[in-house]
């Protein structure tokens, strides 16, 4: 009994030490974002530092915050939406269709998967200025509606389901459209539900490609925006952490609403029918 008291006490003091340290930079970054600009940010100074809202009015008037926000919260759900469109029509029709071309297609999408992304950067840099998309949310957009690890997900999802569920609803006189959207895809929910989050959370973060492929302000993302408070002689942190504090509340929020999603979707492809 002594024993596993003890056992039982070591797992939750580990699990609080490891709380404080996922929350502890989270809690310093909104700490500094309410300090007075130029203040030390030492720990030794964090008792008498004064606290002010003024970096977070000062994005909103003069730092143009809110553009940035609509830029990649716009670019973050379309990309999103497109990928579970277009993710689970190719993934049913890989997982349903046996024909030898579906086979080498998924073969490619898995030889997709060994690719860095970042090798393509010169080519969909080149592609995006000869058909006039660079700088434009086209740019930001069209190159990610497919993401090969959805098609891999959302397949293997498919293929835990039964065809007979399928068979049943023809026999009811549902075309292929209907047995697509109303019988399958309510079905993949948990698998949708993990995809949807992992593309937004990559594209919500995403700085490499925003980066190179956009140059004016009213297309810029919030990720592209906040990396310019980091000059070459200092770094304004004040206003800095004020921006990534407003980046990080929208993926908090998603992911609080949407861990039981993101549980079951998870555990649900150990499961087998």
């Amino acid at each position: 009994m002594v024993t596993r008291i003890m056992s039982k006490s070591v797992k939750y003091l580990l699990l609080i030490a490891l709380l404080v340290i996922m929350v502890a930079p989270l809690l310093w970054m909104f700490v500094v974002s309410l300090a007075v600009p130029g203040s030390s940010l030492g720990i030794s100074s964090f008792l008498d530092m004064e606290f002010t809202l003024q970096n977070y009015t000062d994005l909103f008037r003069t730092g143009n915050i809110g553009r940035f926000l609509f830029n990649s919260a716009f670019v973050g759900l379309t990309v999103t939406l497109g990928n579970i469109l277009f993710c689970f029509m190719v993934a049913y029709t890989l997982a349903r269709y046996r024909y030898i071309i579906n086979k080498l297609l998924f073969i490619t999408v898995i030889l997709i998967l060994m690719i860095p992304a970042h090798i393509i950067i010169i080519p969909l840099y080149v592609l995006m200025v000869k058909t006039g998309m660079y700088d434009t949310y086209w740019a930001l957009i069209l190159p990610w509606l497919v993401n090969p690890i959805g098609i891999f997900l959302v397949k293997q999802y498919i293929e835990t389901i039964p065809p007979s569920m399928e068979e049943a609803a023809r026999i009811d006189g549902a075309g292929e459209m209907r047995i697509l959207f109303r019988v399958i895809m309510p079905l993949c929910k948990p698998a949708l539900a993990v995809l949807a989050i992992q593309v937004f959370f990559t594209n919500w973060n995403a700085f490499l490609f925003p980066f190179i492929l956009t140059q004016s302000e009213q297309i810029r993302v919030l990720p592209v925006a906040l990396a310019l408070y980091q000059g070459h002689q200092a770094i304004d942190w004040q206003h800095l952490m004020a921006g990534s504090t407003i980046a990080v509340i929208p993926v908090l929020i998603l992911f609080v609403i949407m861990q039981r999603h993101i549980v079951s979707g998870i555990t649900s492809g150990a499961i087998k029918q």
